[in-house]
């Protein structure tokens, strides 16, 4: 039976700040969310999985994640586990400050594949002024605290969003076997089209049953089932953006429309005709 790699979390507010620590997280395969999300390390041992990088974060680390990017977080249960997870709806800050870009470190990280932010310890020291001011205006409950906790939100993304450009970040070093990194690159690049397991292992020169072993001990998925989801959240991407169902399915390498139908159902809990309108699942904080 083929993994299935669902949406989880919700969010109904313009963004949602949530300040964790436990000894251990909530147990989580690989998923995805319909919002774009924004973790901070404050301690503990936790590797995050993110599309075809993997990355081990440091205390105060900062990891962006977009929406329908597919991730899991690896936790070491040893050790107590304390972050800071914000979820966030780019609409909002997109309407609210035109042209101010705070959400293209997003865009950034998923184009390179490079997710992860180390700050040098002035920044460090940054983010922790930045995040003790917003849960102080968080708690407050006089006048003014929300606009103050607004100030204190953007105040916030603009530190993370000169962090990503400053270009200072260190290279994640990625856990993958250079074969399956190589696949699952030329997967991302090819996935509208014909793709079989067998060129696939053509192409990194392993066996056809070799490759799928190695692929799946490496991602935890089988190599049609991260397929067929690329293709799925290409296909809502599109369908979103007002594309016709069919002409996404078509467009994201789907040639059954009936086969992407059920797919498209059975992992966004909707049809492609009403996804735009289609309730979120229960919050899952990672």
């Amino acid at each position: 039976m083929q993994r299935q790699i669902n949406k989880a979390g919700y969010l109904k507010e313009s963004y949602h700040y949530f300040h964790l620590k436990d000894t251990a997280g909530q147990e989580l395969d690989f998923h995805f969310h319909e919002f774009d999300k924004l973790v901070i390390l404050i301690s503990g041992r936790v590797d995050y999985r993110v599309e075809s990088s993997s990355y081990r974060l440091r205390p105060w680390d900062v990891l962006l994640v977009k929406h329908h990017t597919i991730h899991k977080a690896e936790i070491d249960k040893s050790a107590p586990y304390e972050r800071i997870i914000i979820y966030l709806d780019r609409k909002y800050f997109e309407r609210t400050m035109p042209g101010a870009g705070l959400m293209d470190c997003f865009d950034t990280a998923d184009k390179h594949s490079r997710h992860l932010l180390s700050p040098r310890p002035e920044e460090v020291e940054e983010l922790k002024n930045t995040v003790s001011a917003y849960e102080r205006a968080a708690a407050d409950r006089r006048f003014g605290a929300q606009a103050m906790g607004e100030a204190m939100m953007i105040q916030l993304l603009v530190q993370i969003s000169r962090l990503a450009e400053s270009e200072r970040t260190e290279d994640a070093e990625s856990k993958y076997d250079a074969k399956i990194q190589y696949a699952l690159s030329y997967i991302n690049e090819n996935f509208r089209r014909e793709l079989t397991v067998d060129a696939l292992a053509e192409q990194v020169f392993l066996s056809k049953y070799h490759f799928m072993r190695l692929f799946k001990a490496q991602t935890g998925s089988t190599v049609h089932a991260y397929i067929r989801q690329k293709r799925l959240l290409n296909a809502a991407r599109l369908i979103r953006e007002g594309t016709p169902a069919g002409k996404a399915a078509a467009d994201s390498g789907f040639a059954d429309y009936s086969a992407f139908h059920r797919a498209f159902r059975e992992t966004f809990g909707t049809s492609p005709g009403r996804l735009a309108g289609h309730g979120a699942d229960p919050a899952t904080r990672r």
